[in-house]
């Protein structure tokens, strides 16, 4: 009796599990088909997931498996849309409060190849003489070909004071260079400042974090405390990759009218369609006071300059396009990167995340910087010989899967890889040793100065260079349609990104 009972209960429970299956079937494939995903592509995947089990030449960690499938599916979308692992969303989140265990250096791929875009000002990258334009081909002998991005940066990233030996593949030099650093902890100060003569700042930002707002602030209120009667001031974005979107609004709102709109976005879903204001609720912690308000109040009217070139990306760019299109400042140097697209962090789990590109940057007036980027009012390269490494770097254009612009058309992918123009550049570039920002050495810090000043400014026409009368370079030549946006049709709620 006990055993028929038992069997019973077997079958009952069989009955009961087969139901639920059942019904979670048919509550996944109502859910799939509501995304518009076949269920013959799950099935798909399921059987190479099983294959792969059953077939492959030694045991796979299923964990392994899955977290490969996801990041080969989020990084097929475009070049900044990535699945980041424990480890790799541990550094994002350190990254924007401006410390990591690392090199110091901002990457990207190229040719399978990890390509520097720019070391890190004080880090062991700068230190060792790093340029952008490097082609990392080995990390501790090993090659890098084949490895995806985050693999990568995840074998230069360690414990501190361990060392690493990076091969390098530099078109100034004909054999590989071999460097050894070791890392450390980054901290970075993204804010530097100082007077460069009397009446005249120079305010660098190398990078948009949590602290950076803050950080600007102090070093506004210490050059005000040195020279209460500042003339003139060089806002300096060259090299800077962007970060954290309520950074680039306060510095924007620093400088331009009060709650006038500095950004907008513009996506698939609805919570991307959004207008980003100088206000403090877009750039303050919150609940906390507005940082703004220790700035002294001739800060929203000296003369600007904003120094940009191909290395200003993102966060740099959203800058350098607000005060450009409110004739707040003369932006001066050379094309910027172009990466105008909104990465959303979604946590998956409590140490993974997908990073996904939900949205594309538009200026004040409407203008897309993705894939385009920001045209300098004054085109002055980084010598008055030529553009220096500048001219060697790739831009977002150049990328492959890249993101297109939806409003205006793109600007040509470099053609540095024809064989003239590629070794015009590597003899030009080997004449030009990398260049210290704010030093008296610095080119077109000087020609900024030369422009706040009303004198000559060296620019570059077409191909040749030329000297710009100081009443030809004066502010009235912006090319800034209008010095009011134009309505936006993008909503003013919404979360911080």
């Amino acid at each position: 009796m006990g055993s028929k009972l038992k069997s019973l209960g077997l079958v009952c429970f069989g009955v009961v599990a087969g139901i639920a299956v059942s019904i979670q079937y048919s509550a996944l494939a109502q859910k799939v088909n509501m995304i518009g995903l076949p269920l013959e592509k799950i099935s798909e995947f399921s059987e190479v997931f099983g294959m792969i089990k059953s077939d492959y030449v030694e045991p796979v960690d299923d964990e392994k498996l899955l977290s490969e499938a996801i990041n080969g599916m989020v990084s097929s979308l475009d070049p900044h849309s990535a699945y980041l692992d424990k480890k790799a969303f541990k550094e994002l989140r350190e990254g924007t409060e401006g410390k990591f265990v690392g090199l110091g250096i901002e990457v990207g791929m190229e040719d399978g190849y990890v390509k520097v875009i720019s070391p890190i000002e004080d880090s062991p990258a700068s230190r060792a003489g790093i340029q952008p334009s490097d082609l990392i081909t080995r990390i501790d002998g090993v090659p890098v070909k084949g490895l995806g991005i985050d693999e990568a940066v995840k074998k230069m990233r360690g414990e501190p004071n361990t060392k690493i030996t990076l091969t390098i593949l530099r078109k100034t030099e004909d054999k590989p260079v071999v460097i050894t650093l070791t890392r450390e902890l980054i901290k970075q100060y993204s804010v530097k400042a100082k007077l460069v003569e009397p009446g005249y700042a120079w305010l660098r930002i190398s990078q948009f974090q949590e602290p950076t707002v803050d950080d600007m602030v102090k070093k506004v209120v210490a050059l005000y405390a040195q020279d209460p009667h500042l003339k003139g001031l060089v806002l300096d974005l060259r090299n800077d990759p962007g970060g954290v979107l309520p950074g680039a609004i306060g510095v924007s709102a620093a400088f331009l009218p009060k709650d006038v709109a500095v950004v907008s976005t513009n996506g698939q879903v609805e919570d991307s369609k959004r207008t980003y204001f100088a206000k403090k609720e877009f750039y303050a912690s919150r609940g906390g006071a507005d940082p703004l308000a220790k700035l002294p109040a001739a800060i929203k009217q000296i003369p600007m300059v904003v120094l940009i070139n191909t290395g200003s990306a993102s966060a740099s760019e959203i800058v350098a396009g607000a005060l450009q299109d409110y004739r707040r400042a003369t932006i001066m140097g050379t094309q910027s990167y172009g990466k105008g697209s909104v990465q959303t962090v979604h946590q998956i789990s409590e140490e993974t995340a997908i990073k996904l590109t939900t949205a594309r940057y538009y200026t004040p007036m409407g203008r897309a910087i993705q894939a385009k980027g920001i045209q300098p009012d004054l085109r002055v390269e980084e010598t008055a010989n030529g553009d220096g490494y500048n001219a060697l770097r790739s831009r977002e254009a150049d990328l492959q899967k890249h993101l297109r612009n939806d409003r205006e058309s793109e600007a040509e992918a470099s053609t540095v890889d024809e064989l003239e123009e590629e070794k015009r550049l590597v003899e030009l570039a080997k004449n030009s040793p990398p260049l210290e920002f704010g030093s008296k050495d610095d080119f077109q810090l000087q020609q900024a100065l030369n422009h706040l000043k009303g004198l000559p400014v060296k620019v570059v026409a077409a191909k040749d260079a030329t000297m710009l009368p100081a009443s030809e370079s004066s502010q009235s030549k912006v090319n800034s349609p209008s010095s009011k946006p134009n309505n936006l049709k993008h909503s003013q709620n919404g979360k911080k990104q």
